[in-house]
């Protein structure tokens, strides 16, 4: 494991990706971002989910952001990367503020290039360490 996350936020992201409806894959993200920048995380994510669809066989100009503020079932730091055809999920992360800063934990279809969002996301400057479900 990279030293990029602890041990604790791994072992919670692998619980994540456990057997459900699909099989997920996911990567923890860390950035250097504080709470005082809140653009920058929000076009982070964007970008991000940008990769993650392109990776996962969609054209990113045919999915959107989805984000909970006002829903009852999301957190306000939960969002969601999703068809515009028929609200298909491609991808999701919760964005969590740890020690001053935040680490942002995508999870996606473990039929996605899973080690080509990890590069990709590595080539916008991130720290990231892919989990397998």
């Amino acid at each position: 494991m990279d030293d990029a996350v602890d041990e604790d936020l791994y072992r919670r992201t692998e619980q994540l990706l456990e057997p459900g409806d699909i099989e997920l894959n996911g990567a923890i993200v860390r950035t250097d971002l504080g709470s005082d920048e809140e653009t920058e995380m929000h076009q982070a994510t964007v970008d991000i989910g940008e990769i993650i669809a392109e990776h996962a066989g969609y054209d990113s100009k045919d999915t959107f952001v989805y984000s909970g503020t006002d829903d009852t079932d999301f957190a306000s730091n939960q969002h969601q990367g999703l068809t515009l055809d028929d609200e298909s999920f491609v991808w999701e992360c919760q964005q969590l503020l740890r020690d001053g800063t935040f680490d942002v934990v995508f999870y996606y279809e473990a039929s996605a290039d899973h080690e080509s969002i990890l590069e990709d996301v590595r080539d916008l400057g991130f720290d990231v360490v892919g989990v397998e479900g």
